[in-house]
């Protein structure tokens, strides 16, 4: 067990997590919601540091980003943990978080590092799980990753707090964050949290110089209706900006398992949600097997074309030297991804 970073001790002399947007206040004995931090006689310890539960290489268009280092692989690592989900937290028991799944391997930062670099990748991605939850071990990652010239990005749900984000700042390059709905009672019943949270690190995200992009699960019945799709392509033109890449999700069952015995969401439907996002102003809208290429948002020339077969990417750009080739716009995905940030 490793201490945590991320506390403080509140003026009733209980221990507070400011990780994520919780804030869970620990006594001695329990855990947080994430079961990831415990107060074990006053201190705040990290249960499972650095106990990765898989890593391996995918294509960059699989975290999904699109307009951020194009065609390039990124060493994907996470670790067993939830700070998101109704129905695991419902279903945990009070003590130390247990993986069911995958067996636990302790890996160094430097390990994870090493293994990006001998299969050639561009970057490393905390994905699957929450990332926040890892970053006291993220954050060395990171560090390591950038001394060693490759990029690093999130996939998270957006409920880390500002605390972690200032944190980890200098050293993300690119995240992209789940915004599923436009309803608070959408996300306290299903996930225990709440929205007003999620669109605030949006916020601060898109002010910021980490490349951003949003994914949105289209689930029939719940956020498939218009009402709230126009509600959340409105908030991403309005206040994260129109050249903000939207990624829809299709809901899957069997993968997304929030609500047992849901159909699969149908294509008409994810037509319907393009034509909503179309009509608020966004020029980037995305759902990978049948809407994944990169228009000019001037003339509607291809800029990239893209092909998702078992997740394998076939990437085509038309786009050389970071204009249109019909009308000469500048592109909106840069030719190569420079990191700018200081070492």
């Amino acid at each position: 067990m490793k201490k945590a970073a991320f506390c403080h001790l509140a003026p009733d002399g209980v221990l507070q997590c400011d990780l994520c947007r919780h804030f869970c206040r620990i006594r001695p004995g329990s855990t947080g919601i994430c079961r990831t931090r415990a107060n074990i006689n006053g201190t705040l310890v990290i249960h499972g540091y650095g106990e990765i539960s898989s890593q391996t290489n995918v294509a960059v268009e699989s975290t999904p980003l699109y307009h951020f280092m194009p065609s390039s692989t990124t060493w994907s690592f996470e670790a067993p943990g939830s700070n998101f989900s109704a129905s695991e937290i419902l279903s945990q028991s009070k003590g130390p978080m247990h993986h069911s799944g995958a067996e636990l391997t302790f890996t160094t930062p430097e390990q994870i590092v090493s293994n990006a670099i001998r299969e050639g990748c561009s970057s490393v991605s905390c994905t699957g799980t929450e990332p926040a939850l890892l970053s006291e071990y993220a954050l060395e990652v990171m560090k390591h990753a950038r001394r060693s010239g490759l990029m690093n990005i999130w996939s998270s749900n957006g409920y880390l707090s500002k605390n972690c984000l200032d944190a980890i700042h200098p050293w993300l390059d690119a995240i992209t964050i789940d915004l599923h709905s436009m309803e608070d009672a959408w996300y306290r019943r299903m996930y225990l949290a709440r929205l007003e949270p999620v669109l605030d690190t949006l916020r601060l995200v898109s002010r910021s110089d980490i490349h951003l992009e949003i994914t949105s699960r289209i689930i029939p019945g719940y956020s498939e209706k218009p009402e709230i799709l126009e509600r959340l392509a409105g908030f991403i033109a309005h206040d994260l900006g129109k050249e903000t890449p939207w990624h829809l999700i299709p809901f899957t069952p069997g993968i997304s398992q929030e609500i047992p015995g849901t159909p699969a969401i149908s294509s008409e439907k994810l037509d319907i949600a393009m034509k909503i996002g179309l009509k608020a102003g966004l020029s980037f809208i995305y759902e990978a097997h049948s809407h994944s290429d990169t228009l000019c948002p001037q003339c509607g020339a291809m800029l990239v074309k893209r092909e998702n077969a078992f997740r394998s990417w076939r990437i085509v750009r038309f786009d050389t030297g970071g204009h249109c080739p019909d009308c000469n716009a500048l592109s909106p995905i840069p030719d190569s991804t420079l990191n700018k940030k200081s070492l």
